[in-house]
């Protein structure tokens, strides 16, 4: 079927392709099934030697990718029954089942990682000749042999991490999930979801959003501090894992070389962002000029220059991504489209629903599946760009291994970002001949430049300072206090803040699962910058290569990978580039605002 005669309604995903059900009886099946596999690897431990056949050593890795396999579908299926909602609490118990499980499974194969972090370097050259699309992977593992402590120190982690922080991460979860949002309107009270929420943040009326933020921080800001404890628990979990058990130089350093990012690289993003406040805070003077307003305040951030509502419907929605994709390429198109075609998306909004929106890979023989909280704005429309293009990617990747499929975090914002820029570009040409729209989603591109890029990297700096403040024993309040002063530093005068802010930094997910992820999405919007003007440039000879990138998936270190396609990441020149880029954008919009 073509894709302009099919319909995309919105719906709830179906996860058969994982298991079409799961009772108590099947899990605990399932979970044999995988026991049997993990203990005839276990067999294998007495024949790790360093003059061991490369054939055996292979053989080994063939059967720990198995049992990885099947441990994910059980864990992918755990999540994204969570996903459907948080508040099902027949889920939430198979959430700490699967917990426990992986944790187990994790320390009986672990003395296979451990034994080769350990190897001599000429038996593990010898081992990795022949090891193909395993090789990086057992590269990377070496990287952290300095980090890894003894096989019983690493099970007491894992175990220890049960009933810890997984059991803490799901808790926040389930706790804010289940926020409910109050506001009359129109004579009628009414509740909602975050993400219903949120769409007021957007809103062109003021008091709508005004209202919108305040109640947003007015509800998380009464368990303020309790969910600031938790994220301090958080900090000094990591902080004793990462720095004083494994010896890492800095709690952030453990995720750029999980990231495979030299720290001096990740400093360089970082200082280019700060450096260029300022390119931000000139657009939002054109904004609160545009607006008629003295000066913007942070409820305005998102606020439209034209006085309108643009609704486009799910079905709208998904015609429009897949026709922008087909403008690029059809491959990836087709690849977009098996995400509808096996019904792998949850686009509605319900109560009890994970908010915000994210793809997940189970494993490389699988379809991804997509959750979106779809509720017909612009941003919806971009939102569902972006985590197609996080299946894509996975899709372009899937001839890897388990272990060689994922990109980094910051690569993997690659596809995902660029998706979206190619449906800016389809937008523009659908709505050409309607002046607001276009000045609307013009100003929206730089919007949501903002929100990826410098929001994202003073979040990062919020979590440097956060995690070093609460090692020296501040308080939730001191935490506070230096929020309001990161993003006093990021707005400079071009914006007004009220305290309710200060609790922003407690609704953000990322900070506490996963420290120091942030940064990705900064590095993932430059680098696009930098590949779609090459593609605006080249054309279609730039498409294989931008292709090259996304099937190499997790198989090569991301510097090399992207020094082969011509990028250097650790040339200054690079990150301001980008930069450059968005300073034309606005002093674009300076001029277009001007006439």
């Amino acid at each position: 079927m073509k894709q302009d005669q099919m319909h995309f309604p919105m719906q709830k995903w179906n996860l058969d392709d994982l298991y079409s059900s799961m009772d108590q009886e099947t899990m605990q099946s399932l979970f044999e099934q995988v026991n049997l596999q993990v203990a005839k690897f276990e067999t294998l431990r007495d024949s790790l030697l360093p003059d061991m056949e490369t054939d055996q050593f292979l053989a080994a890795i063939q059967q720990l990718e198995s049992i990885y396999e099947q441990a994910n579908r059980l864990e992918s299926y755990a999540n994204l029954k969570f996903s459907e909602d948080t508040q099902d609490q027949a889920v939430q118990t198979l959430m700490a089942q699967m917990d426990q499980f992986a944790a187990e499974l994790s320390n009986r194969v672990m003395f296979f990682t451990l034994w080769w972090k350990k190897l001599d370097e000429t038996n593990a050259l010898r081992l990795m000749a022949p090891a193909g699309d395993y090789v990086y992977w057992l590269e990377e593992l070496r990287h952290f042999s300095a980090y890894t402590l003894t096989e019983k120190e690493e099970k007491i982690i894992n175990l220890k991490d049960i009933t810890g922080v997984s059991a803490q991460n799901t808790l926040y979860d389930a706790l804010t999930n289940r926020y409910r949002f109050k506001f009359e309107m129109d004579g009628e009270k009414k509740e909602f979801s975050r993400g219903e929420l949120m769409v007021y943040a957007h809103h062109y009326d003021a008091a709508l959003r005004t209202w919108a933020y305040d109640e947003l921080y007015r509800v998380y800001g009464a368990d303020g501090d309790i969910l600031g404890q938790m994220y301090q628990t958080r900090i000094r979990d990591w902080y004793n894992e990462e720095v004083q058990l494994r010896g890492f130089a800095t709690p952030m350093s453990a995720r750029n070389l999980a990231n495979d990012i030299p720290d001096g690289v990740v400093t360089l993003l970082l200082d280019t962002c700060k450096k260029n406040a300022g390119v931000f805070q000139q657009f939002f003077r054109l904004k609160a000029r545009l607006l008629k307003m003295d000066k913007l305040r942070r409820h305005d951030l998102y606020a439209p220059v034209v006085k309108a509502d643009h609704e486009v419907s799910f079905d709208q929605a998904t015609s429009l991504v897949l026709k922008g994709f087909s403008a690029f390429d059809e491959e990836i198109t087709d690849q977009a489209q098996k995400i509808f075609a096996q019904n792998h998306i949850d686009s509605e909004v319900r109560p009890g629903k994970r908010s915000g929106a994210f793809c997940l890979t189970a494993t490389p023989s699988l379809t991804p599946w997509v959750l979106v909280n779809y509720q017909g704005k612009t941003n919806d429309v971009t939102t569902l760009a972006h985590e197609l293009g996080h299946a894509v990617h996975s899709l372009l990747a899937a001839d890897h291994s388990i272990f060689t499929q994922h990109p980094c975090l910051p690569l993997a914002e690659t596809a995902s970002t660029f998706g979206e820029m190619l449906i800016v570009d389809e937008l523009l040409r659908s709505r050409k001949d309607d002046a607001d729209f276009i000045k609307d989603l013009l100003f929206q591109q730089v919007d949501d430049a903002y929100a990826t890029i410098q929001r994202q990297a003073f979040f990062a700096m919020f979590e440097i300072q956060a995690h070093e403040l609460t090692l020296q024993g501040a308080s939730v309040k001191d935490l506070c206090d230096a929020y309001m002063k990161n993003i006093s530093d990021q707005f400079g005068d071009s914006m007004l803040i009220s305290d309710i802010f200060k609790w922003e930094w407690v609704s953000i997910p990322h900070i506490y699962q996963v420290p120091f992820y942030v940064y990705a999405y900064s590095f993932g919007q430059l680098l696009v910058l930098a590949l779609y003007q090459q593609y605006k440039k080249e054309g279609a000879s730039f498409i294989p290569r931008y292709k090259r990138i996304l099937a190499a998936g997790g198989s090569q270190a991301p510097m090399a990978l992207l020094l082969q396609e011509g990028i250097d990441i650790s040339d200054p020149a690079f990150w301001q580039g980008g930069f450059d880029v968005i300073q034309k954008m606005v002093d674009e919009l300076e001029r277009m605002t001007s006439k």
